[in-house]
């Protein structure tokens, strides 16, 4: 992985500082995590930005609503609410000892 030079404020080091010390982990690893969560945070912005636009054009959001309800019914596998499915490593034992029979 490639290194970059950057300049921060002092203050921001400082602080950056304190928080590899207290954590025991290295300032890039911080500064990794941090950019991460503000990249995160602004996606997420964006999206939450264009639904707000989308419900303010009618047409266009109640089709959005009449595709999501179509999805939706694919959601049902035909078990009930409280029924839990059988683990995949159950379900597959016993797909293999029925074809050895």
């Amino acid at each position: 992985m490639g290194h970059a030079t950057t300049r921060i404020s002092a203050a921001a080091h400082q602080v950056l500082r304190e928080l590899s010390k207290a954590e025991g982990r290295p300032m890039s690893a911080l500064l990794d995590e941090a950019v991460e969560a503000l990249r995160r945070q602004r996606f997420l912005e964006q999206v939450n930005d264009a639904y707000a636009a989308l419900r303010t054009d009618s047409r266009a959001w109640e089709a959005f609503e009449r595709e999501r309800r179509a999805w939706d019914v694919t959601l049902s596998d035909g078990l009930t609410a409280g029924e839990r499915r059988a683990p995949y490593s159950a379900r597959s034992r016993s797909k293999r000892s029925r074809k050895r029979r």
